[in-house]
């Protein structure tokens, strides 16, 4: 049901992942491709009352245009009556930021750390700069989290000296830190390093993120939020819950209506937002 009457404020994400780091909580950020795993994202935030960061890549902007993604997750948030945001995830490229800010994203991810160390930490100070004039909050990456097709055996955890003076230089607003997780699916289960990750957190005073939040478990995700993490990044489990569940409707009937097909896969969606919602607001 939707809460047309309820009027939700939006804060700045900037203040909103303080709020978070205050009391130790942290924000779902989940990644949307199309309409539909749109749409189930945001049933879930409004059936919960939750706060819910909204996440585009390079790739699903090419796909659906950036005037097209940014109305639909927009309107979503106002239709839905959820407090929300709208988060570039895993940018490359300082003219994509630029794109996005001007587009009117919340915050913005500039990703350059499969770069040197310094080459990561000049083109981060320069999207730091771009977004003080939009307000917007800025979050960059340290570290080695492997990314889809890459190793997972390869290690490079974020070392606490290395981040409080990237910090420190670059004046971001938070980072997202490699402590065991990894992007796409894991072939078994991930143990996260929370003894750094507290280390982190004393070493550099602002909002903690944690990417490949898809199949780590509630026990661990409790325990990153206990000790720094403020945002985490929920993507793969979303695109393939959608498309399972996809798969097997279509199997079961020839139905070619999209309008009586997509539904199951919406409401998949939806269930495992609202698992994630669950473990994140407790």
């Amino acid at each position: 049901m939707l809460k047309k009457d309820l009027v939700m404020p939006k804060s700045n994400m900037i203040k909103k992942l303080r709020e978070m780091q205050e009391t130790n909580s942290s924000l779902l950020a989940t990644n949307f491709y199309n309409y539909e795993t749109l749409r189930g994202i945001m049933k879930a935030a409004s059936q919960l009352n939750q706060p819910i960061i909204l996440q585009l890549t390079k790739s699903s902007i090419d796909y659906m245009g950036l005037s097209v993604a940014v109305n639909l997750a927009k309107s979503s948030l106002e239709e839905y009556q959820v407090e929300g945001w709208l988060h570039l995830d895993h940018s490359v490229s300082y003219d994509l930021v630029h794109e996005c800010l001007d587009a009117g994203f919340d915050s913005v991810m500039i990703d350059a750390s499969e770069k040197p160390f310094e080459e990561n930490m000049d083109i981060t100070r320069k999207v730091v700069e771009l977004a003080a004039n939009y307000g917007a909050n800025v979050e960059a990456e340290l570290g080695y989290i492997a990314k889809l097709g890459q190793s997972k055996e390869k290690t490079g955890f974020t070392d606490p000296a290395e981040a409080k003076y990237f910090v420190e230089q670059t004046g971001i607003n938070s980072l997202a830190v490699a402590i065991g997780s990894a992007h796409g699916f894991y072939t078994q289960e991930p143990n996260l390093d929370i003894q750094r990750l507290s280390e982190i957190r004393a070493a550099t005073h602002i909002p903690l993120v944690l990417h490949g939040g898809s199949g780590i478990p509630g026990s661990s995700l409790k325990e990153a939020i206990k000790n720094g993490i403020c945002k985490i990044n929920l993507a793969t489990e979303i695109k393939n819950i959608f498309m399972q569940t996809l798969k097997t409707s279509m199997a079961m009937n020839e139905d070619i209506d999209l309008r009586n097909v997509f539904p199951s896969a919406i409401h998949a969606v939806s269930r495992l937002v609202e698992e994630k919602l669950e473990i994140v607001k407790s």
